[in-house]
């Protein structure tokens, strides 16, 4: 049997999957899929879990069932590249690969910031989304909530909390001049506009010196708080940076046209783990899934697999609550309540698939 496993079960993982089912799965061919979770989770939503707008179940996906695909719920203690293995908790005997898809996802990046990972709440990951929606959902009237961290995630966190909880004071710590640095001038005072509006309080050239238990010292001044949720960046899994592989300036590993490892070929990465040109984003990983299931389907049908077209984004979508957003679409920017339905839209598709 041709041992095929795939770890970690989000957007590209899946696509793998779906399309390796779509193709045909070889019936030499034994698939094993190592995640965390009993479900696909859609981490686009986790903003709508930490501000309390939604429940677990609308930000999950069942898992497609099939007799030659199995599943471990488990946290991976290591990839062993050398013997060809991956070792998970609570089971004894360790998982062998004759192929490996690695799409661990990231973590927080603290920035080597004091107290910023003990104190603060984080939306990377669905177990994290929960708590920093069980302290919000938790507060009192007039509460304080601090984001820090005014890009794409912490955009959203805001705006969810701030529709979600009219009573709270929101501040948004921002380290640049505007938010949503990545995007057109347009978006970023259209976004600003919604938060004065709103009454979310926007700190700009923010820096962070350290955070409490029950506030944040940004430049000097310490405001009291009493939540903090971190937006502020992100890194490679720990279990990736552990891996002997070379990587680019930002920890992600570095890959030939076909995402192997140069140097252990029958290794793949996808997503926020693989050097790439575009910024991480579900989108990208969707898409790199798509051409690493075609890659192995062809390996795996001893066929010689042919080079992967250059990807091309279709643009990027944000929400300002449950009826504003903004994104680029069809290469333009734009603004409103159109950007906001075509993000729902996506959401719908993603469950539907």
């Amino acid at each position: 049997m041709k041992r095929l496993v795939i770890a970690g079960g989000g957007y590209g993982g899946l696509k793998i999957i779906m399309n390796l089912l779509e193709d045909g799965i070889p019936k030499d061919v034994h698939i094993t899929v190592i995640d965390r979770n009993p479900y696909h989770s859609l981490k686009t939503e986790f903003y709508t879990i930490a501000a309390g707008t939604e429940a677990d179940k609308n930000v999950r996906i069942e898992f497609p069932q099939h007799e030659q695909i199995e599943y471990k719920f488990a946290e991976i203690n290591k990839i062993d590249i050398e013997q060809e293995q991956v070792l998970i908790k609570d089971f004894k005997e360790s998982i062998p690969f004759d192929y490996l898809v690695i799409g661990l996802g990231c973590e927080d990046n603290y920035h080597g910031i004091d107290g910023a990972r003990e104190f603060t709440e984080s939306v990377q990951s669905f177990s994290k989304a929960r708590s920093a929606g069980f302290s919000v959902g938790n507060l009192q009237a007039y509460g304080k909530v601090t984001v820090v961290g005014a890009g794409l995630s912490g955009i959203e966190v805001a705006s969810e909390i701030r529709e979600s909880r009219p009573d709270l004071n929101i501040r948004l710590l921002d380290r640049g001049e505007t938010v949503l640095r990545a995007f057109d001038k347009k978006i970023q005072n259209y976004v600003e506009d919604w938060f004065a509006s709103n009454d979310v309080e926007v700190l700009h050239n923010a820096n962070v010196g350290y955070v409490e238990r029950d506030g944040v010292c940004n430049n000097g001044v310490c405001y009291l708080n009493d939540v903090t949720i971190w937006t502020a960046g992100v890194r490679p899994n720990y279990l990736v940076r552990e891996l002997p592989f070379e990587k680019d300036e930002q920890d992600k590993v570095i890959l030939n046209d076909y995402y192997q490892v140069p140097s252990k070929q029958n290794v793949y990465v996808l997503g926020d783990c693989a050097s790439s040109a575009y910024s991480p984003s579900a989108q990208l990983a969707g898409e790199q899934g798509e051409q690493i299931a075609k890659i192995l389907s062809d390996l795996l049908k001893n066929k010689e697999p042919s080079k992967p077209k250059e990807i091309k984004l279709k643009g990027t979508l944000g929400s300002l609550g449950k009826s504003d957003g903004f994104g680029n679409m069809m290469q333009q920017p734009m603004t409103g309540r159109l950007p906001r339905l075509a993000k729902s839209g996506v959401l719908w598709l993603s469950k539907r698939h």
